[in-house]
């Protein structure tokens, strides 16, 4: 008996005393991105908007960004849902060129044609890392369709070892 709960006391230890050390670096789970598009269609808008995204896998995040700007008659916006596929997951090259695809929400005036829903499709470059630096800031470039043809620059938060 005093045997096994010695073997219970040592397992109890070892499990309860793991503790985190400076080599496992912590995942970042949510990326935030902050950008300015331009939508081309019959009635165009510029929008600042806002994003946030989480890991769907290797390769894929998925989230949304909303928007809001001004378009030929007033105030416009746009909430978009989405999934990006990266081609480069691990940061091995200095651009990374993905693809994406939704839906897209349009809210507008009824003189620039309503609100409306629209199927999202984007391609895009994300770029570097600062030198020297594992995660912070990455410029971005998008080119797509949804409501329009768009086009899109941005910042994202850049994930530690990840895109």
């Amino acid at each position: 008996m005093l045997k096994a709960l010695s073997q219970l006391g040592f397992w109890f230890a070892f499990c309860a005393g793991s503790v985190r050390t400076g080599a496992q670096t912590p995942q970042q789970q949510l990326q935030t991105e902050w950008r300015v598009d331009g939508l081309f269609a019959r009635t165009s808008g510029v929008e600042a908007g806002f994003g946030i995204s989480i890991p769907s896998g290797i390769y894929a995040r998925t989230g949304f960004v909303t928007g809001l700007g001004v378009g030929r008659h007033g105030v416009e916006g746009r909430t978009d849902l989405l999934s990006r596929f990266s081609l480069d997951p691990f940061r091995q090259s200095r651009w990374a060129l993905y693809g994406a695809g939704g839906i897209s929400g349009r809210y507008r005036t009824e003189e620039d044609g309503g609100s409306r829903a629209y199927l999202l499709l984007v391609v895009g470059l994300e770029g570097p890392l600062p030198l020297g630096r594992t995660s912070g800031w990455v410029p971005l470039i998008e080119a797509g369709l949804g409501g329009g043809a768009r086009v899109g620059v941005g910042l994202r938060r850049g994930i530690n070892a990840r895109r």
